[in-house]
């Protein structure tokens, strides 16, 4: 039973499932759209929903934290500058997931996740 079980584990050690989000959360916020698993999906929603809101209060120490946890700087530096702005009068929801359907080599299924 799954009792007291909070995350997802997805098969890795916990550095590696942890630099996993991290390139995934790099790779929406840079283009504002990915293609992956729904488990990885609904996994770093969250995540990239707390570096936009982090964004928007633009204060140094948020700065601090998206630096430290987004891989580029440019996307640090576009979660502050774009889409702090954009989402200003949205109090959450920023991401949206999109279902395609069944991978063709495991069955898996695919989602697309992206900014609203």
């Amino acid at each position: 039973m799954r009792h007291g079980m909070n995350s997802r584990r997805f098969d890795r050690p916990t550095d590696a499932r942890l630099a996993l989000f991290r390139g995934l959360v790099t790779d929406l916020l840079k283009h504002e759209q990915i293609k992956t698993t729904e488990a990885k999906a609904k996994t770093i929603r969250g995540m990239a929903e707390k570096m936009i809101t982090l964004g928007k209060s633009g204060s140094l120490p948020a700065r601090r934290r998206v630096l430290g946890y987004v891989y580029d700087k440019d996307v640090a530096g576009k979660v502050f500058d774009e889409l702090a702005t954009r989402y200003a009068d949205r109090p959450g929801g920023y991401t949206r997931i999109i279902k395609l359907g069944p991978r063709l080599g495991d069955g898996a299924l695919l989602v697309q996740l992206e900014l609203v």
